[in-house]
Parts: structure tokens; sequence; C-alpha cells
């Protein structure tokens, strides 16, 4: 027979589950909004990846409360200097991209 405890256990690990999958979600689409923001600038992204560094609940412009994330990572110009960089998601969409000011690519000067 099945207890309420057993029961409570189940749903507590389906939910931990179903909301770390949802953030892994989150982050490839962070990291791939990221890829594609840097190749139209024609920079790298360093190590291939974007490290959550807050999360907080907010509200998009339709009043729903959503969760907030700031992703940071890693990109170059030269490959010698290392500049950091973050990407806001809300939702499971991107609310921002932002890169500090940083060399420009050779081949943009002609």
């Amino acid at each position: 027979m099945v207890s309420l405890v057993d029961l409570f256990m189940v749903t507590a690990l389906v939910t931990v589950l179903a909301l770390w999958w949802q953030a892994q979600r989150t982050r490839e689409i962070a990291l791939a909004a990221t890829k594609r923001a840097l190749n139209q600038q024609q920079l790298r992204l360093l190590d291939d990846t974007v490290a959550l560094r807050s999360a907080w609940f907010k509200r998009d412009k339709h009043g729903k409360l959503r969760f907030w994330r700031r992703y940071n990572f890693e990109f170059t110009v030269t490959g010698d200097e290392r500049y950091q960089g973050f990407v806001v998601t809300l939702g499971n969409r991107i609310a921002n991209i932002e890169l500090p000011p940083h060399r420009f690519p050779d081949s943009t000067l002609h």
C-alpha cells in the first residue's frame, strides 16, 4: 500500500527533476543565443559555455511572473584577451545580451 509520505516523496522528486530539466533547457537557449550574437560580430565564445550567476522571479511585459536568470560568459576577439559578457533570460526568452567594450575584429576595419 502506498502511504502519503511515499506519494509526497515521489511528487517532490518529480518536481525537482522537472525544474532541473527546465533550467537545462533555458541554459541551452541562452547558450545558442550567445553563440549567434557573437558569431554575428565575428567574436569567439570561450569555453563554449554560459554560467548561471543569479536567478530571481520577475514579471514579464504582460505581468506574468517568470523565472529571471543571468548567465555570464567569456569571449575573445583576438584570442589573447578575455572579455566577460552576460545574457539574461526571462522564462525561456532572451531578454538581453550585453557585451562590454572590446576590440573589433580586424576584418571590420576595412
